[in-house]
């Protein structure tokens, strides 16, 4: 616990780094992870020592742009496999890479993987490209539609991105309206809120499907009322993550003291840093 509270931090990266290009390599932090990426054991240990209840170890398919193949859904689920109450898995089924996206889900699923992830900017598609209008691949329409069947969380990075090869014209939130009136029982996560452009855009998509969750990994916890400022009325579907360890996280610990300098209520906070995301993840 921290200062009372239990944490579970529900976005952080511990992947496979040996797969990244070169040239994504040389834009992430290793530092204080580096042992715990061989040794789950160290990874749990060093959440004791932040006061972290469990953490959401999010992976997905992005050869394209990270380096990151298939490959990396055995490696998340090896990692977890016995540490399950402390290390949740994410993995990805890539719909432009399946050729059996509803078999891959089950696989996965099988496999011990808790959520799947799509990132649009690096998978270089739209969320909503199942549509005709927006690409047509019915790969992903196959991958929301067995989730929701599974009921197995999906979360969709929003927001932009500074990695090298990124495209950020997939990375508006708005696609994800299509989503969630096609798919509207499937647990759909907006990582990052939107940042920094299209945070107006996320809380629009909360208000108007209630189903919608909100991950504010990502966001300064000093910015965070300032990206949105009327997070209370949302709180109960909002999730709290780190990105950890992303450049400007100093710690998992340190931004969630951050978070409680705000002005939030007990319950919401409450609701933020565990509930909801335990009701997501460790059901």
């Amino acid at each position: 616990m921290i200062d009372g509270y239990r944490v579970l931090d529900a976005h952080i990266h511990v992947q496979p780094w040996e797969m990244l290009r070169p040239e994504v390599a040389e834009q992430m932090p290793v530092g204080e992870i580096a042992r715990a990426l061989t040794d789950p054991g160290a990874m749990v240990a060093l959440l004791d020592a932040e006061g972290i209840e469990a953490a959401v170890l999010v992976n997905y398919v992005a050869p394209e742009v990270m380096g990151f193949t298939e490959d990396v859904n055995a490696w998340v689920a090896s990692y977890c496999r016995g540490r399950e109450d402390r290390l949740i898995a994410v993995g990805a089924v890539h719909p432009g890479r399946t050729r059996d996206p509803r078999g891959d889900v089950d696989r996965l699923a099988d496999l011990g993987i808790r959520a799947l992830k799509i990132h649009p900017p690096h998978m270089l598609v739209h969320a909503n490209a199942y549509r005709r209008d927006a690409g047509r691949i019915p790969a992903l329409e196959a991958i929301y539609a067995r989730s929701q069947e599974r009921a197995l969380p999906v979360i969709v990075h929003t927001g932009t991105s500074i990695f090298h090869g990124a495209r950020n014209a997939f990375a508006d939130p708005m696609d994800l309206d299509d989503v969630a009136v096609d798919f509207p029982d499937l647990p759909l996560i907006m990582a990052h809120g939107g940042r920094p452009l299209y945070t107006d855009t996320a809380f629009f998509l909360m208000r108007r499907h209630a189903r919608m969750r909100l991950d504010i990994s990502s966001i300064p916890p000093s910015r965070l009322l300032d990206y949105f400022p009327r997070l209370e009325e949302i709180a109960d579907r909002t999730v709290w993550g780190t990105d950890w360890p992303a450049p400007g996280v100093p710690s998992m610990s340190a931004n969630v003291r951050a978070f409680l300098r705000l002005p939030l209520s007990d319950p919401a906070r409450r609701r933020i840093l565990s509930e909801n995301a335990e009701a997501l993840f460790r059901r």
